[in-house]
């Protein structure tokens, strides 16, 4: 089973390729807060169709650069923006 993760797009510049910023929380194991970890990973996005603030799926999948190792799968939600 290929891993799967949800984020935000941070980023489109790139031609072909999106920026994704997955969040997740863990608890501090000494002080037991609650706390907000973020990475970003970079997604294969063939169509150009996401764009900064979409909220999208990404699939693990094998290196297709150096730092690109996931492909966008499907638009969760689209971010509505300036006309």
């Amino acid at each position: 089973m290929k891993k799967t993760r949800i984020g935000k797009v941070v980023s489109d510049k790139c031609d072909k390729t999106i920026v994704v910023e997955v969040e997740r929380i863990v608890k501090h194991p000494l002080y037991k807060k609650y706390i907000r970890r973020r990475k970003k990973f970079m997604a294969h996005d063939e169509k150009n169709e996401a764009k900064v603030g979409d909220i999208v799926e990404i699939v693990e999948t094998r290196p297709l650069s150096k730092r690109k190792r996931w492909f966008l799968k499907r638009i969760i939600k689209r971010e509505v923006g300036e006309v």
